[in-house]
């Protein structure tokens, strides 16, 4: 389960570090192998990071949606598309694509968001900026 929400750098490369904290449990539910994907909600330009194995049934999922409806095809190009398998190095960092980078505006910080099954990861300016407006938007100003 993950939960939380933690400060990573990029480095030059595009690399970030998953914290030690999660390490373990990617080393035991999927052997350090991960997915990340991006989020097809053009509201909420963000990246998702799966376990392989929990990706596997995403995967599983959506290659069984109907594609004569044009939104689930849509929904299929884009996450499954953009999905790239990938694997802890031995210092517990993944390298992401400048293309996933490009698409989710990651600078240099990016924000690790915990979300049970999967995190979101997210430019660390972006993710703080929104914040408020979620609070607000999900219990009302006042």
């Amino acid at each position: 389960m993950f939960s939380g929400v933690s400060t990573l750098n990029l480095d030059a490369k595009g690399r970030i570090a998953i914290p030690a904290k999660h390490r373990d449990t990617l080393a035991q539910c999927c052997a350090s192998r991960v997915v990340v994907t991006i989020n097809p909600n053009p509201l909420d330009k963000c990246l998702w990071l799966y376990p392989e194995n929990e990706w596997r049934e995403i995967a599983r999922k959506l290659s069984r949606m109907p594609t004569m409806v044009r939104q689930n095809q849509l929904i299929q190009r884009l996450m499954l598309g953009h999905a790239s398998e990938l694997e802890l190095d031995g210092q517990g960092r993944i390298l992401l694509s400048s293309e996933l980078r490009d698409y989710a505006g990651l600078g240099k910080r990016a924000s690790l968001v915990g979300q049970v099954n999967k995190f979101e990861i997210w430019d660390a300016e972006t993710w703080a900026g929104n914040r408020e407006e979620w609070v607000n938007e999900a219990f009302g100003d006042g």
